[in-house]
C-alpha cells in the first residue's frame, strides 16, 4: 500500500510545482488516483454556490462522456450528502441499499448498465469552507479495503492543496487580463463564472463567454445574435451578473409576445386616463429596470412607432408615459437579442437604422449547437440527469448508439430542441423500463429521424412573363395563374423558413399570417410542417 500511496504522492507533488492549466491540473490528479487505487473511476466535484447547491464534475477520469455536464443535488443522491456531511473517507459496503449516483455511468460497462459495487470518498476544503468532494468508485465488490481507505485519507490535503493552487491560478489569469480600471470587477466575475449554467469547452463558445465577459464590464448595449435556441436568454443573464449593475434589477421583455396596440404602454407605462381602463399610473418595464438592465427578446419584432421612442430612451435616458406630459430620466443598460438579420431589415424598411446602430455598439454572436462538438454530449448529460430526478429514476443513462446519434444530428432547434429530444426519450425509456433500475435511452428513443427538420428548397423559378427571350407557343401549355398563385406562395413560405432556421412561428410573424393559418396553407401547397419548427 505505501508503494501505491508514494506514487500518487510524488506525481502530485510534482505537478503542484509545475506550471499547468488548472483542468489539466485536476484532471492529472483524478487519473492518477484512478490509476493508483485501480479504481473504476475518479470524480472530482465542485460544490456549487448558494444554499442547496448542486454538485458539479470538475475532473472525471472512468465515466462516460456526458458526465461532465451533469449537475448532482445531494439531497437527490444520498451517498453523495452522506460525504459532504463529515471529514474523512466515507465508504459504502457492496451490499449498501444507497443508490450511487454513477450506476450505469461508468466506461468499464462496455454498454452494459452495470451498477457500481463499491465506492468510498471524502470531502474536501479550501480555507476552511467545505469545497466538494472526491469519489473512487469500482464494479468489483469488496475492491476498496481498509488501507485503500487509510491511503484516501492520507493524500486529503494533497487534493486540497491541488484544488486550492487550481483557484490561485484562475484568480491570477483573471487578474492579468482584466482591464487596468476594471479593479477587483474581474475576481467577482470569475467567482460568478460557475453559478451560470452555460455547460460547454468547445472552442466556439469560450470565445463567445469571453466576448461576455469583455462586455459585462461596460455599460454599452449589447446586441446578442444567434439562432432560435442558443441560449441568448442565458447570456443575457450572464451579462447582467457580471456587470457592476448585478444587484439591481433584470427586467426581460419579450418583444415578439407584446401586442403591437399595447407595446408603447408595456414599455414606456402610462399615467391615469391616458386610455380607457387606465384607472392608475403604471410604471413601464424600462423604469422597473431603472439602474440595471433591459433585456429586449427578439426586438426584430418591435413595431416601427415603438422603435422611435425606444431611440429617444437610448439616446437621451429619457421615456415618457403614455398621457404624461413631462419625460423621466432612467439609467438602464440594454441587452438586445434576435435570430433575425436586422440588417436586412433596415435595408428593407422594417427595422429603423439608427436604431439598429445604437443596439449594436457591441454585437456578440452565439455558435449554434451544429458547430460546438462533444459540448452536446455535455448538455445531454445536463438534461438525464434533470430528467432522471423529475421522473424518480435510480440512473438514466444513454446507450452506445445514443451518443453518434446525437453527434450526427444537425440540431437546428439548438440546445432547445436537444433538451426536447432528452426529454421525450426519458419518457419513452423510462415507459418501458422498471423505474428502480438503470434506464437506458438508445437511438431509437431518441427519435431524431422522426423529427428531421422540414425540406427548405429554393425558391421556386416562376414562369417568365410574355414577351421574354423564353416566352412563346411553349408558353400556352405552361402553368395557371393559380399555379404561379401557389408557386409564389412556396417560395415565399420556403424563403420564411430558410431565414428562420425553419421556426414556424417566426416565419409566421415574418410573412405577417397567423401561424395556425400558415400550417394549413402549408399542408395545402404540399409543405409538410415539422416538428422541430417551433
Amino acid at each position: 500500500m505505501s508503494g501505491k500511496f508514494d506514487q500518487i504522492l510524488q506525481t502530485a507533488l510534482a505537478d503542484l510545482s509545475a506550471e499547468l492549466p488548472p483542468a489539466v491540473r485536476l484532471q492529472r490528479l483524478v487519473a492518477g488516483l484512478r490509476a493508483a487505487f485501480r479504481a473504476s473511476a475518479c470524480v472530482l466535484l465542485a460544490l456549487e454556490p448558494g444554499e442547496g447547491g448542486s454538485l458539479r464534475p470538475v475532473a472525471v477520469d472512468g465515466l462516460v462522456r456526458d458526465a461532465m455536464g451533469r449537475r448532482f443535488a445531494p439531497a437527490q443522491h444520498p451517498r453523495l450528502a452522506a460525504i459532504l456531511a463529515q471529514r474523512g473517507v466515507t465508504a459504502f459496503d457492496h451490499d449498501s441499499r444507497l443508490p450511487d449516483p454513477y450506476d450505469g455511468l461508468l466506461e468499464a460497462n462496455a454498454g452494459a448498465p452495470l451498477p457500481v459495487h463499491d465506492c468510498m470518498g471524502m470531502a474536501l476544503q479550501v480555507d476552511g469552507r467545505s469545497w466538494g468532494l472526491l469519489t473512487l468508485d469500482a464494479l468489483a465488490p469488496r475492491h476498496f479495503g481498509d488501507a485503500d481507505r487509510a491511503a484516501l485519507a492520507g493524500l486529503a490535503p494533497l487534493c486540497e492543496a491541488a484544488v486550492r493552487m487550481t483557484r490561485l491560478e484562475r484568480e491570477v489569469q483573471a487578474l492579468r487580463t482584466a482591464r487596468a480600471d476594471a479593479g477587483g470587477q474581474a475576481l467577482a466575475a470569475a467567482a460568478l463564472d460557475d453559478d451560470l449554467e452555460i455547460v460547454g469547452r468547445s472552442p466556439a463558445l469560450q470565445q463567445a463567454l469571453q466576448d461576455a465577459a469583455v462586455a459585462a464590464d461596460s455599460d454599452l448595449p449589447v446586441l446578442l445574435l444567434g439562432e432560435t435556441g442558443v441560449g441568448k436568454e442565458l447570456f443575457a443573464r450572464r451579462l447582467h451578473r457580471l456587470s457592476p449593475r448585478r444587484d439591481k434589477p433584470l427586467v426581460q421583455v419579450n418583444c415578439a409576445a407584446l401586442p403591437e396596440t399595447l407595446a408603447e404602454g408595456e414599455l414606456f407605462g402610462h399615467v391615469r386616463g391616458a386610455f380607457s381602463g387606465a384607472t392608475h399610473d403604471r410604471p413601464g418595464r424600462i423604469e422597473a429596470a431603472h439602474g440595471g438592465t433591459l433585456v429586449l427578446d427578439e426586438v426584430g419584432e418591435l413595431p416601427l412607432t415603438v422603435q422611435a421612442k425606444l431611440l429617444r430612451a437610448l439616446q437621451n435616458g429619457e421615456i415618457q408615459r403614455l398621457g404624461a406630459d413631462r419625460p423621466r430620466r432612467v439609467d438602464v443598460r440594454i441587452v438586445a437579442a434576435t435570430n433575425r438579420d436586422l440588417a436586412a431589415m433596415v435595408r428593407s424598411g422594417h427595422f429603423r437604422a439608427d436604431l439598429y446602430h445604437r443596439l449594436s455598439v457591441f454585437p456578440l454572436p452565439i455558435p449554434p449547437l451544429r458547430v460546438r462538438g462533444t459540448d452536446v454530449l455535455l448538455l445531454a448529460g445536463q438534461f438525464l440527469e434533470r430528467h432522471r430526478a423529475r421522473l424518480g429514476l435510480r440512473s438514466l443513462r444513454l446507450a452506445a448508439d445514443a451518443e453518434p446519434a446525437l453527434l450526427r444530428a444537425p440540431w437546428p432547434g439548438n440546445v432547445r430542441e436537444l433538451e426536447h429530444a432528452i426529454g421525450r426519450a426519458a419518457l419513452r425509456a423510462a415507459a418501458r423500463a422498471d423505474r428502480t433500475e438503470i434506464v437506458t435511452i438508445d437511438a431509437a428513443a431518441l427519435g431524431l429521424d422522426e423529427a428531421e427538420p422540414v425540406a427548405l428548397a429554393s425558391p421556386l423559378a416562376l414562369p417568365a412573363p410574355a414577351g421574354t427571350a423564353t416566352a412563346g407557343l411553349a408558353a400556352v401549355a405552361g402553368p395557371t395563374l393559380r399555379d404561379a398563385a401557389e408557386a409564389a406562395q412556396r417560395a415565399c413560405i420556403h424563403q420564411a423558413l430558410l431565414d428562420t432556421g425553419a421556426n414556424w412561428s417566426a416565419a409566421a410573424r415574418r410573412l405577417g399570417v397567423d401561424a395556425s393559418n400558415l400550417h394549413k396553407l402549408a399542408l395545402r401547397l404540399g409543405i409538410k410542417p415539422s416538428p422541430r419548427g417551433g
